[in-house]
């Protein structure tokens, strides 16, 4: 089978995270910004797509290579093997980005990758007419920094972090792979109470509890490669989910809550936990940060607060990062974990985070304050 130059796309600042993912799947992986390269066949293609819990997309690397020229950027992609991964009825548009490149002119570079691949394939299956594009898509893409060109091929779709169980969502949801990402950096054991006391549609408990079971993300939604039958044999979709299944553990209990002060967000996150086939896993309920109360040890919090981007916000929103240090502070055996775009946190809350992480939430700059918890034996 086919061996490929991969790569997963990923959220700046959690790079590592997706290479640690590919690594316990058993792929040696190279960790850059914004993504992680590996090499596999269209099996691992489907693996990585099913199972990465923090990526964007998986691509295809058809290519990459110096251009400072129109003339150079068509000889050079003319050159690569494009037969090998489109057939004559392909539907392949080309989107684009430039950064610090002499070719700078976004969509003057599109034009001219599409007509080089055109003619590439118009020459190797001897067309003298039109490509049709009439059947499967493969979005292609063209990335220029400092003038070296990527050329790719997305084998994704949608985005990894579509899950598919979000039927309904809050005014500002945290994406599911970022959610998922800050279960994983909080290094939580699903026998272990996990809390998240301002959960909005529900999105982190959802994310906690499909790691606590070991669900691949990815198994109950499509993938554009799958159309593809020139490169993905029949069966090798339903291959790669039957095993993905086989691998959850649909028994083991757990102790997820979410909790948060508007009833409408409660119904909501309720919605989308049916949805995720989790309704017996996850409880949430009507209720206030400051009236939460806990006798458990060593358990976990997660929260996305309100960020009081807004100035008529800012006052209510820094009570609330006060009214948890309140609360937290004095559980000495909990971990928790809180991403806000407030650089002034820990004044509010008062005390200094273990550590700070910073990380993307979109465009949104924003830190991880993680406080550590000494477990109790």
């Amino acid at each position: 089978m086919q061996t490929y130059q991969l790569m997963a796309t990923a959220a700046s600042g959690i790079e590592a995270l997706v290479g640690k993912e590919l690594r316990a799947l058993g792929y040696d992986t190279q960790v850059e910004n914004g993504r992680v390269r590996f090499t596999g066949t269209m099996h691992d293609v489907l693996t990585a797509n099913v199972w990465l819990r923090t990526a964007d997309r998986i691509k295809i690397i058809v290519g990459e290579f110096q251009a400072t020229t129109f003339d150079e950027l068509f000889e050079k992609t003319r050159a690569l093997p494009w037969e090998s991964l489109l057939p004559v009825d392909a539907e392949f548009p080309v989107e684009g980005k430039s950064h610090r490149s002499q070719l700078h002119n976004v969509p003057s570079v599109q034009a001219i990758v599409k007509k080089a691949i055109v003619r590439r394939i118009s020459d190797v299956y001897h067309r003298r007419t039109r490509l049709p594009e009439t059947g499967a898509l493969y979005p292609l893409e063209v990335s220029i920094v400092k003038d070296h060109v990527l050329l790719t091929l997305d084998t994704t779709g949608d985005s990894l972090f579509k899950r598919g169980y979000r039927k309904a969502k809050g005014g500002a949801p945290l994406k599911e792979n970022m959610a998922a990402a800050l279960v994983m950096l909080a290094h939580w054991f699903p026998d272990n109470p996990f809390v998240d006391p301002v959960c909005g549609s529900g999105t982190i408990p959802i994310e906690a509890a499909l790691y606590g079971h070991n669900i691949a993300p990815g198994i109950n939604r499509p993938f554009v490669c799958e159309q593809w039958v020139n490169l993905v044999p029949d069966g090798m979709s339903d291959d790669v989910r039957d095993e993905a299944d086989s691998k959850a553990d649909y028994d083991v209990k757990l102790d997820i809550h979410g909790y948060d002060i508007d009833q409408n967000m409660v119904d909501i996150a309720q919605e989308n936990c049916r949805a995720a086939g989790l309704t017996h896993d996850i409880t949430f309920k009507q209720l206030a940060v400051k009236d939460w109360r806990t006798d458990q040890q060593n358990g976990v919090i997660v929260a996305n607060p309100p960020y009081g981007e807004r100035l008529s916000d800012q006052e209510t929103v820094r009570d609330l990062y006060c009214q948890m240090g309140q609360l937290y502070r004095p559980l000495t055996s909990w971990s928790k974990y809180i991403l806000t775009a407030d650089l002034e946190f820990e004044k509010f809350y008062g005390a200094r985070a273990t550590k700070r992480r910073k990380l993307y939430n979109g465009a949104l700059r924003t830190d991880l304050f993680q406080y550590w918890g000494k477990k109790v034996r």
